[in-house]
């Protein structure tokens, strides 16, 4: 997969607690088009499909599951939420690659990145790189 660094939410990044993506993409604030009386509204969903690809670098241990969820915020510090996917420790091989396929319609508020949730025991083990990605690779065997 080719990532961007502008467009990488994690690097390698090592999640031993419930924690927020060490990078997060400021969207920005909508401007107002010359002569309009109002901001553009922002929705940074719409148009094809923007795939989010997330995978595990080294493999975790501990925990009971690890929830991950793209997530906005009117701050840095994230907090709605749009869509999250519990993956099962034994799925959290090295290799093990998720993929979100498409952002959701309807991102207004201004700063994106991806909250991980820790369930069960935090781990000592385990690292993710996830961003955003030209595409999504279909032909894996074995992770």
């Amino acid at each position: 997969m080719i990532f961007s660094a502008q467009q990488l939410f994690s690097d390698d990044q090592a999640i031993t607690a419930t924690a927020d993506s060490t990078n997060v993409i400021d969207l920005g604030v909508p401007g107002t088009p010359f002569d309009a009386a109002a901001p553009l509204n922002q929705d940074v969903g719409k148009g094809a499909g923007i795939p989010i690809l997330i995978q595990v670098t080294t493999a975790f241990n501990t925990l009971t599951s690890l929830d991950i969820s793209i997530s906005t915020g009117a701050t840095t510090a994230l907090g709605t939420k749009i869509v999250t996917q519990v993956i099962p420790l034994a799925d959290l091989v090295a290799g093990k690659q998720m993929a979100i396929v498409i952002l959701p319609n309807e991102i207004t508020e201004r700063y994106l990145g991806i909250e991980y949730v820790v369930v069960g025991t935090d781990p000592t083990l385990g690292n993710i790189t996830a961003g955003i990605t030209m595409g999504v690779q279909t032909n894996i065997t074995g992770a």
